[in-house]
């Protein structure tokens, strides 16, 4: 079982997701807009534009980001939750949390700790927050 973080975004979901597509290496993200709802439920939801991310998924790596735009509101910022990627080495670490941190702030630098050979933690300019690493050797 691997668990899944869905994202709410403030009508930016596509942007963000290409974005991270673009970061990851990833493939593009499958995404449903409110154009795609049936008519009974776009009826239901007048306020969402037919634009709008009903749910989308990007596959990074062997995982998920599940996501969709906030088209009733009121959604708060994340707080308190953060998206973790560990990298394989730190140049790929250090070039994603690089370009993730384009346009965000940087809540943490990424440099060596006594746990990882690099780590760093941010917000990036969609209001998503990260922590990036480079992966520990497992112990036997």
């Amino acid at each position: 079982m691997i668990p899944i973080p869905y994202v709410t975004f403030h009508g930016n979901c596509a942007d963000a997701l290409a974005e991270y597509a673009r970061i990851f290496d990833a493939p593009p993200a499958n995404v449903m807009t409110f154009s795609e709802a049936p008519q009974e439920m776009r009826d239901s939801i007048p306020e969402a534009s037919p634009q709008a991310v009903m749910h989308a998924a990007l596959k990074i790596g062997e995982g998920w980001i599940y996501a969709s735009d906030d088209i009733m509101g009121g959604s708060p910022e994340m707080a308190g939750c953060s998206i973790t990627i560990d990298l394989p080495d730190v140049p790929r670490a250090r070039a994603v949390f690089d370009a993730l941190a384009e346009g965000g702030q940087i809540h943490m630098e990424f440099t060596k700790t006594f746990w990882s050979e690099g780590f760093g933690t941010l917000t990036d300019r969609f209001g998503t927050r990260w922590m990036i690493g480079v992966e520990a050797p497992i112990p036997d």
